[in-house]
C-alpha cells in the first residue's frame, strides 16, 4: 500500500522503489512518521501531500493560523484523543462534516468521527500527521506540545479559581480584624470591671455605689460585646490555610487545577518538551503563540499573589492570637494583683477565676502565634526569592546586561515607529502581563509589611508581660522569693517578645523603604487600553 501511495514519487524520479523500502524500514526504525521521515531527507513536502491528496482522491490541508472550528465544536472533544486518532472536525452541517485526516480510508476513523459527530456523510481533506496535531493545539489555544490545561481559557479558569481564593483570604484577613477589635473592647471592658471591683473592695457601698455600678455594667456590656466580635474570628482561625506555592517555570510547565472547582487544589505539568527553547525564540513566535505564553504568566503570577495572601492571612491570624495573649495578661495579671493585695476570702475565688481564664487565653494565643510566625518567616524569603528571580521584563525587554554580568548580543529593538502595533490585541495582552508582575511587587510589598505590622504586634505583646511583670514588682516588692522570681521571668519573657518583634520589624522596614510603592497620597490610573500607559488619566486622593 506504501508503493501506491507514494507511486508518484516513483514516476516521477523523485524517488526510486529501493528508496522508498530504505525509507520506510529507516522511518520505522526512528519510530517516525514515513511523511515526516521524507520531508526530512530533503523530499520538498507538498510533493509529499500531492502524492495523499492523489491516493486519497481528496483535497489535502496544511497548518495555518486561519484554520479553525467553531468553539462550540471543540468545546465537547477531547483533544488527546483527536492527536491519537489523527483527524479533526472543520465543520458539522445537519448530517454532514466537513474533517481533515491522516488517513481518511480508515474504517475505524470513519466509524469514530461518524460515531463522535452525529453524521452519515463526511467530506475528507488529508493533511500530514505534524500538520493535524498543530491544527488540533491551534484550535484548542495551546503552542506546539501543551497539554490542554496550556489553554487560555482553561489558564483563565485557574485564575478565576485563584482570585476567588485571594477574596476568600481577604474575609478570613477582615474577620481577624474585627476579631481583634473585638479583644480591644474586651480588655477595655475587662478594665471598667477591674476598677470598679477594686473600688467596691477597698469603699464597699456608699456614695461610690452608683458609679461603680456604672462602670462594671458598662465593663460587662463591653466585655460580652467584645467576645461575640471574637468568636467569628476564632471559628475561622480554624480553618486550614495551605500557602505551599508550586514553583513557576515561566512556560515550561503549566498551573493547572486538579478539580474544576473553586476549592481545587493546584498543580504542574510535567515539564513541556522543547518549551524553554520555543519561549527563547520569542522575537519569531506568532503573536496567538506569544498571547499563549503571556497567559500562562499571568496565572503563574496570580498564584504568586495568592501565596502571598495566604502569608499576610496566616500572619493576621498570629496578630489576633497576640492580641488574644494580650487580654490574657490582662486577666491573669489583674488576678494576681487582686489575689496578692486583698486578703483571702469570698473574693479569692474570683480572683481565681480571672487567673485561669487568663493563662487559657494565653494558651489559646500561643496556639496562633507559632503557625503565624511561621508564614511571616516562608514569606519573607518568598519576597526575597522573588527579588532574585528573572522577571517579565527579562523575557519580553531584556536589559543590555543581564543579572550576571552578560551583555546581550542581541536584544528587541524599541523604536517610535513600533509604537502604533504595540497596543493590539498582543500588546494589550502584555500590558496585562507587566500590569500583572506590577501587581506582584505590590503583593510582596504588602507582605512585607504585614510582616513588619506583625512584628509590631510581638513588641506590643511584650510590652504588656513586661509592664504586668514590672507592675508587679514594684507594686509589692521583692519580699516573697517566689513571686519575685516569677515576676522577673515575665519581664524577660516580654523582652524577648519585643527583640524578636524587632528582628521581624527593622528588616520589614527597610525593605519597604527600598520598593518604590509608598507615597503619603494614593494614585490610581484609571486605565485605557486603547491608548499607551503614558496617556492614561489618573486620579490622586
Amino acid at each position: 500500500m506504501l508503493f501506491k501511495k507514494f507511486a508518484r514519487l516513483i514516476v516521477r524520479d523523485i524517488l526510486t522503489k529501493n528508496g522508498l523500502e530504505d525509507a520506510v524500514k529507516a522511518s520505522y526504525a526512528a519510530d517516525k512518521y514515513l511523511e515526516e521521515y521524507l520531508i526530512e531527507s530533503g523530499i520538498p513536502k507538498h510533493e509529499i501531500l500531492f502524492c495523499l491528496s492523489e491516493h486519497y482522491n481528496c483535497p489535502f490541508a496544511e497548518f495555518d493560523e486561519s484554520v479553525a472550528a467553531s468553539y462550540f465544536l471543540t468545546m465537547r472533544l477531547d483533544m488527546g484523543k483527536l492527536k491519537n486518532a489523527l483527524w479533526f472536525p472543520l465543520s458539522v452541517r445537519q448530517n454532514k462534516a466537513e474533517v481533515i485526516a491522516y488517513d481518511p480510508e480508515d474504517p475505524a476513523i470513519v466509524a469514530d468521527i461518524k460515531a463522535t459527530l452525529k453524521v452519515e456523510d463526511i467530506d475528507f481533506l488529508v493533511a500530514l500527521p505534524l500538520d493535524i496535531i498543530r491544527i488540533i493545539e491551534h484550535n484548542f489555544d495551546v503552542n506546539p506540545g501543551f497539554p490542554f490545561a496550556a489553554g487560555r481559557t482553561p489558564l483563565a479558569k485557574v485564575r478565576t479559581f485563584l482570585a476567588d481564593r485571594r477574596s476568600l483570604f481577604a474575609c478570613y484577613r477582615t474577620s481577624f480584624a474585627k476579631g481583634r477589635t473585638g479583644l480591644a473592647f474586651l480588655r477595655t471592658g475587662i478594665s471598667f470591671i477591674a476598677i470598679s471591683l477594686v473600688f467596691f473592695r477597698i469603699f464597699g457601698i456608699g456614695y461610690l455605689t452608683i458609679l461603680e455600678a456604672a462602670l462594671f455594667i458598662a465593663g460587662v456590656g463591653m466585655t460580652v460585646d467584645g467576645v461575640r466580635w471574637y468568636i467569628p474570628a476564632r471559628k475561622t482561625g480554624k480553618r486550614p490555610l495551605k500557602c505551599a506555592p508550586t514553583e513557576p517555570t515561566w512556560g515550561s510547565t503549566v498551573l493547572a487545577a486538579a478539580r474544576a472547582n473553586k476549592d481545587s487544589a493546584f498543580i504542574r505539568t510535567d515539564a513541556v518538551r522543547g518549551a524553554d527553547k520555543l519561549r527563547s525564540a520569542w522575537n519569531y513566535l506568532s503573536p496567538v503563540m506569544r498571547r499563549r505564553f503571556l497567559a500562562s504568566d499571568r496565572t503563574d503570577m496570580a498564584e504568586e499573589r495568592t501565596t502571598l495572601a495566604c502569608y499576610r492571612t496566616a500572619m493576621a491570624r498570629a496578630r489576633t492570637g497576640l492580641a488574644f495573649m494580650r487580654s490574657g495578661v490582662a486577666f491573669a495579671g489583674l488576678g494576681i494583683a487582686l489575689l496578692r493585695q486583698f486578703h483571702t476570702g469570698v473574693w479569692s475565688a474570683f480572683d481565681a477565676l480571672l487567673i485561669l481564664t487568663g493563662i487559657i487565653m494565653l494558651m489559646e494565643g500561643f496556639y496562633w502565634y507559632l503557625p503565624g510566625r511561621r508564614a511571616g518567616a516562608e514569606g519573607f524569603q518568598s519576597v526575597k526569592r522573588a527579588g532574585d528571580n528573572s522577571s517579565i521584563w527579562d523575557f519580553v525587554f531584556p536589559p543590555a546586561i543581564d543579572r550576571s554580568g552578560h551583555k546581550y548580543e542581541n536584544y528587541p529593538p524599541l523604536k517610535p515607529s513600533h509604537s502604533p502595533g504595540i497596543w493590539a490585541t498582543t500588546g494589550l495582552a502584555l500590558e496585562r502581563t507587566l500590569l500583572a508582575d506590577r501587581r506582584n511587587v505590590m503583593a510582596r510589598l504588602r507582605t512585607v509589611m504585614a510582616r513588619s505590622r506583625t512584628g509590631m504586634a510581638f513588641i506590643r505583646t511584650g510590652m504588656s508581660i513586661s509592664a504586668v511583670g514590672a507592675g508587679l514588682l514594684a507594686c509589692f516588692g521583692t519580699q516573697n522569693i517566689g513571686w519575685t522570681i516569677f515576676n522577673v521571668a515575665l519581664a524577660l519573657t516580654g523582652f524577648l517578645f519585643i527583640a524578636d518583634g524587632l528582628y521581624w520589624h527593622m528588616p520589614a522596614e527597610k525593605m519597604r523603604r527600598q520598593l518604590p510603592y509608598c507615597f503619603g497620597e494614593m494614585e490610581i490610573a484609571m486605565p485605557d487600553y486603547g491608548k499607551p500607559v503614558r496617556y492614561w488619566g489618573k486620579a490622586v486622593f
